[in-house]
């Protein structure tokens, strides 16, 4: 029987493309009733990569972004605290990438029409609960007319996002996502690149950073591209804000002064903040880790599973990961509750680090800690941390994450066979 999927996000697209690698016949229900290219910039790190490389998309990753060359961390004063390479710059077999959303949805989209056909993803129906039958389950849904379905298939996987409706039936006691204090302020502007020209740079501490890197090549005529931005300040967890009101328009007055000296050498924030067309307001919040992600044939994928705080450039990157190895979890016990059980061993200990990780301030704390000894100045950063003290932290939170470069390079695929777009790797 086929699997049935909720939700066509990075998540699901990849799974189902997996299902088509590996010859399971898949079928995904996405609510809204058309796929448009929304949100903001994201960025893939080499673990994710090399799956989609797996999948044969190769191709258009210099279409739809840039190959990450650099991340470099700054105080508030624009300060270098940290740099290191990225991607093959940093010796890994495969690169970084960072990438509009939106593009990278409609890609994978594409790839799946393209291999499953186009009746592959049914739109305009939402995921509104399941039921558990002997051998199966079924799938209710919901369009915008008030009109129900159900479908029936072997298995059942989650990839509705954080307000996943599936999840909410598995722990109907659970509540709304949770707002540790921290408001984001997202937008993309047309400017010059900085640094390197494809550098991921992040400039603050705890309380106030920003976040900023290209997205797209740049205009030969205009010296311009894509650069995707992130404001954020930190609040008090019991501070009164729109904590649910979500991707709402942005006020550059409730932000904009409190960046408006950080006109550095290498780039000039708030007129970065002012050049761009539309901006929109985030409540960074996540999801306790769940002591279960599976119910019988049903399990969970993504934001549905893991939602976490975007630190670290993980939350797409491990959904990716997540549709891979339930992939290889299908390969050795078949469309089965052993599966399920197989990919959850693996997958929610690893994602439930990196949330707890993310709300300590994963990798970024590291300027934290220099804005604690000596609030963001000096002349030298040798003068604050040693070199080794600066590795050892940015070390740590890659093998956390499971992209550590010797550990990732020497693994053997999660998926053998060929990676032909066309063709199962296994039937």
């Amino acid at each position: 029987m086929t699997i049935l999927v909720a939700g066509a996000g990075i998540a699901g697209l990849t799974f189902a493309l997996t299902c088509r690698q590996i010859g399971i016949p898949v079928r995904l229900f996405e609510q809204v009733d058309k796929i448009r290219p929304l949100g903001v910039g994201i960025n893939l790190q080499p673990h994710a990569i090399r799956e989609l490389i797996d999948l044969g998309l190769e191709a258009c990753f210099d279409e739809i972004g840039i190959r990450t060359r650099e991340v470099a961390y700054f105080s508030k004063h624009g300060r270098r605290i940290w740099a290191e390479p990225r991607g093959l710059e940093a010796g890994y077999n495969w690169p970084q990438l960072s990438v509009h959303r939106g593009k990278l949805q409609l890609t994978l989209l594409k790839a799946v029409r393209d291999r499953l056909g186009a009746d592959a993803v049914e739109t305009g129906w939402k995921a509104v609960g399941y039921t558990r039958e002997r051998g199966g389950v079924a799938l209710h849904l919901v369009n915008r007319q008030g009109e129900t379905r159900t479908e029936r298939g072997s298995l059942l996987v989650a990839a509705d996002g954080i307000h996943s409706a599936i999840r909410a039936q598995m722990n109907p006691k659970e509540g709304p996502p949770v707002w540790g204090g921290a408001v984001l302020w997202r937008a993309t502007s047309r400017a010059k690149p900085f640094l390197t020209g494809a550098s991921m740079a992040m400039a603050g501490h705890e309380w106030q950073k920003f976040v900023t890197y290209p997205i797209s090549p740049v205009d030969p005529e205009t010296g311009l591209a894509d650069i995707n931005w992130v404001a954020e300040i930190k609040k008090a967890p019991d501070a009164l804000w729109n904590r649910e009101d979500w991707n709402r328009p942005g006020n550059l007055a409730d932000f904009l002064p409190a960046f408006e000296s950080w006109a550095f050498d290498w780039l000039d924030i708030p007129a970065l903040i002012r050049s761009a067309s539309h901006i929109f307001e985030y409540p960074m919040v996540d999801r306790d880790p769940l002591d279960s992600w599976c119910e019988g044939r049903v399990t969970l994928m993504g934001d549905a599973a893991h939602p976490m705080y975007p630190i670290g450039s993980n939350g797409a990157s491990q959904a990716i990961l997540d549709a891979r190895i339930l992939g290889r979890t299908l390969i050795e016990n078949g469309l089965s509750e052993e599966a399920l059980a197989a990919y959850e061993e693996d997958r929610r200990p690893a994602t439930t680090r990196i949330v707890l990780a993310n709300r300590g301030n994963g990798p970024d704390q590291i300027m934290e800690v220099v804005e604690q000894k000596c609030e963001g100045l000096f002349d030298s950063i040798d003068e604050v941390m040693s070199a080794e003290e600066l590795a050892d932290h940015a070390a740590r939170y890659k093998r956390l994450a499971g992209f550590d470069r010797e550990t990732l390079n020497a693994r053997p695929p999660l998926i053998p066979g060929p990676a032909a777009p066309g063709g199962p790797a296994h039937v």
